[in-house]
């Protein structure tokens, strides 16, 4: 039950929200369906553990070397400008790998999966604007006392494309690599069009006397003076990067489950399904009180999963480990969200972002070539189930460095 007062759809109630909202599930839908395709394609091309953990390297470098900068764009220039010309780059890059699949363009034949890891890290360049710009603006288009209502929807749509993004991949992989492609540039061209329909917003007043070598490091400086929005990221960089299982799918489902393309595309929208749900029960019972203690419940329930998941021996124990740490990973979203637009003033938005992204958004690819690079060492169930404990050492560590953080409420915010 609701509680008395609150209304758990109170973001959705606004237009140019519902636009952004479907933005973001369109832009997702394609994001996770390359994701899944270009995993499985190199996966295919190589057989190698290492290649896979090598894709998410590539997108990190270029990805956090951009955020440096990125924050700045997004705090010094209009917003919705800087996103729809980035989803535009991401159509051109998402067209060259569906031209590489052609039989006429011999590139993959001639380079291998070369190529396809250079398309990776113009990925990477575009995310680390997109990272930095997105938060930002969402901010300008929602009233501050529904943060934490809009990160909870934003994070249920952001789920729920990323369920079926990697279903929709595994079934078209299985007809082929260029079917799949084209299908992600549709999504990807929706998503251009859903922006269209929200008004530009104006730049936020800077600080003035602010040096560019200022405004490039006031972003960091800013969140490491913070212990609250410093350990929340910190919790959620480390975590991520030890619990990188969802890397290793592909070679997983090969050689542990002995499945295919489609069940691999089920297996990648597990967490999603786990977090949607927990994304429903969280727009009824918002977490605001005890919201600390609550986030590091949560992270440490999401590596016990991962290790858990690391035991699989099965499909199903393994969707249903995956469909676990999901929901708890979502917990830790939506505080950490809520932390950081509720702790950031808007001049400085784009920047603290862009940290954000540094933390989170690369903790992602560094945590998959983290996973491959330990794999290849140790072997595919060794790794992750390390990963899981060390996960929970994390947890244990940041509540004993952060004590501001771990009795946080959002009302002190």
């Amino acid at each position: 039950m609701k509680k008395e007062g609150h209304d758990p759809f109170a973001a959705l109630r606004l237009k140019e929200y519902r636009f952004y909202l479907a933005n973001r599930f369109f832009l997702t839908m394609g994001i996770q369906m390359q994701s899944v395709i270009v995993g499985w394609q190199v996966y295919d091309l190589t057989k190698d553990v290492l290649a896979l953990g090598m894709i998410g390297l590539a997108e990190a470098i270029p990805f956090i070397i951009v955020s440096f900068f990125s924050g700045h764009v997004a705090d010094s220039f209009n917003r919705k400008r800087i996103i729809l010309f980035c989803t535009f780059c991401y159509i051109l890059v998402t067209a060259v790998l569906l031209w590489f699949t052609f039989d006429s363009s011999k590139v993959i034949a001639q380079f291998g999966t070369s190529p396809i890891f250079a398309m990776i890290i113009l990925v990477g360049i575009i995310r680390g604007f997109l990272s930095a710009a997105f938060p930002s603006f969402m901010a300008q288009i929602i009233p501050r006392e529904l943060y934490t209502n809009a990160a909870t929807w934003n994070s249920t749509i952001w789920h729920s494309a990323s369920i079926l993004g990697p279903s929709v991949a595994g079934l078209v992989i299985a007809v082929n690599y260029t079917s799949a492609y084209a299908v992600d540039i549709s999504f990807i061209v929706l998503s251009f069009i859903a922006f269209l329909f929200i008004a530009s917003r104006p730049v936020p007043a800077k600080q003035q006397g602010e040096s560019l070598l200022d405004s490039l490091t006031s972003g960091v400086k800013f969140v490491f003076k913070n212990q609250i929005v410093l350990g929340a990221l910190s919790l959620d960089l480390f975590a991520v990067l030890f619990g990188g299982a969802v890397a290793l799918l592909p070679a997983f489902a090969d050689k542990v489950l002995h499945a295919g393309a489609v069940e691999l595309g089920f297996l990648r929208a597990a967490p999603a399904i786990g977090a949607v749900i927990m994304a429903f029960i969280i727009a009824y019972r918002p977490p605001q009180k005890n919201a600390g203690r609550n986030l590091f419940l949560a992270v440490g329930a999401f590596g016990l999963a991962t290790i858990l998941f690391g035991l699989s021996t099965n499909f199903y124990m393994a969707f249903i480990c995956l469909f676990l740490t999901g929901a708890f990973d979502n917990v830790s979203v939506v505080i950490r969200h809520t932390v950081l637009q509720l702790a950031t003033p808007d001049h400085m938005r784009g920047r603290v972002s862009a940290v954000n992204g540094i933390f989170i958004g690369s903790s992602n690819e560094i945590g998959a070539f983290e996973s491959g690079a330990t794999a290849r060492a140790f072997g595919l169930k060794p790794s992750i189930i390390l990963g899981g404990i060390l996960t929970i050492v994390v947890v244990i560590l940041t509540a004993r460095l952060a004590p501001k953080l771990r009795k946080m409420s959002m009302d002190q915010l």
